[in-house]
């Protein structure tokens, strides 16, 4: 397998930017997804890796090769596409033998990289059939045989279990990162499913308008997203964000709500925000329902999510509405109308600043 390293790469179509310039090293044997809404620039980033789509600028390797302008035959990749791209004339074992075939390989050679696959896959029964009698789920594992029979340096991957029911989904996410896991490959998997994204990913880059956000661990993008786009984007519900104002060390939030802020981070917040507005941020399960928490809310539904009940709470201030979700106890069941005391772990708080939507850096966190 091979490292993938992008050096300023962009795509341009006339005047439209579909892809800034960006940097990026994906490591051998990695498992990196391209993650984010659709015409954020991550397909036409993946495009651009495997030859499909010329690149506007920047450099383009794989292992110690330039192959920014090499046709992707020479490139030694395999793609997967949503829809299979299967022949539906071939049998699935013509169709998984194809590449093989193409490159002129020894019936030898062809018979035993058919076998491991095979095993690998699970779908010797299906060897003899055609495409068309085929479930999706069988579909996509005849695919990724395919492209498994030439053992590339580099799997490509583009949204390949959109066309996938829930169910199907689920067992193909697990049977795919264990292929990555059981070949070493190096994959770059493309998807706006952020389940996927977070399930199968070593890294993920975060893109929005054709802009790489972030890029970073499932837990970092999380946890510690880069600006408010990762968070509202990442999670579901996204990260709860309330709009307030900084002073005397102390967030005044909607509803009379005041958070303190710990004195180790007041310095960062000082430093680093344009103005005294700042945006709090917290997922649902860093705050604490009951007792004698900082902050106030009313309950205006409750969700049942099998191990928890998810809170949606409003706080209220003349003019300001501001809605939140928390996790509450399963079992414990809330009144409509009922206000709610809570608090917030701190070392799971974020702070953003308004006007550049970044994160704030609080070096003190681990």
């Amino acid at each position: 397998m091979a490292q993938i390293e992008l050096k300023q790469v962009e795509k341009r179509f006339g005047d439209f930017q579909a892809v800034q310039p960006v940097d990026l090293t994906i490591k051998d044997g990695e498992f990196v997804v391209l993650l984010g809404p659709s015409g954020c620039g991550k397909t036409t980033t993946l495009r651009m890796i495997s030859g499909l789509e010329a690149v506007s600028g920047g450099k383009i390797y794989i292992g110690d090769r330039d192959v920014t302008w090499r046709n992707p035959a020479d490139r030694d990749i395999a793609f997967v596409f949503q829809l299979y791209a299967l022949y539906p004339h071939m049998t699935v074992e013509e169709n998984i033998t194809f590449p093989l075939e193409a490159e002129k390989a020894s019936k030898e050679v062809i018979q035993r990289r058919l076998k491991h696959v095979v095993d690998l896959l699970q779908i010797k029964h299906l060897l003899a059939q055609k495409p068309g009698s085929l479930s999706g789920g069988d579909k996509q594992r005849v695919a990724l045989g395919r492209a498994l029979v030439r053992k590339p340096s580099v799997f490509l991957m583009d949204e390949p279990l959109g066309a996938l029911d829930a169910d199907f989904r689920e067992t193909m996410r697990a049977e795919i990162k264990e292929l990555h896991i059981a070949e070493e490959a190096t994959t770059v998997y493309v998807t706006h499913d952020q389940i996927e994204a977070m399930a199968m990913g070593d890294r993920i880059v975060v893109m929005s308008d054709a802009v790489v956000q972030q890029v970073g661990t499932p837990y970092e993008v999380y946890y510690n997203p880069a600006n408010l786009f990762v968070a509202r984007f990442i999670g579901s519900p996204g990260m709860n964000l309330l709009k307030g104002a900084l002073e005397d060390g102390r967030v005044h939030l909607p509803g009379g709500n005041k958070y303190t802020v710990p004195d180790q981070w007041r310095a960062a917040l000082a430093t680093q925000l344009s103005s005294d507005r700042v945006i709090l941020g917290f997922r649902p399960e860093a705050a604490y329902a009951g007792g004698t928490g900082d902050l106030g809310a009313e309950v205006y539904a409750s969700d049942l999510h099998g191990a928890f009940n998810m809170l949606h709470l409003a706080l209220e201030e003349e003019n300001v509405e501001a809605v939140i979700h928390i996790r509450g106890e399963r079992g414990h069941s809330h009144v409509i109308g009922e206000d709610m005391r809570f608090g917030l772990q701190p070392e799971m708080v974020r702070f953003f600043d308004p006007q550049s939507e970044r994160a704030i850096v609080l070096e003190e966190r681990s």
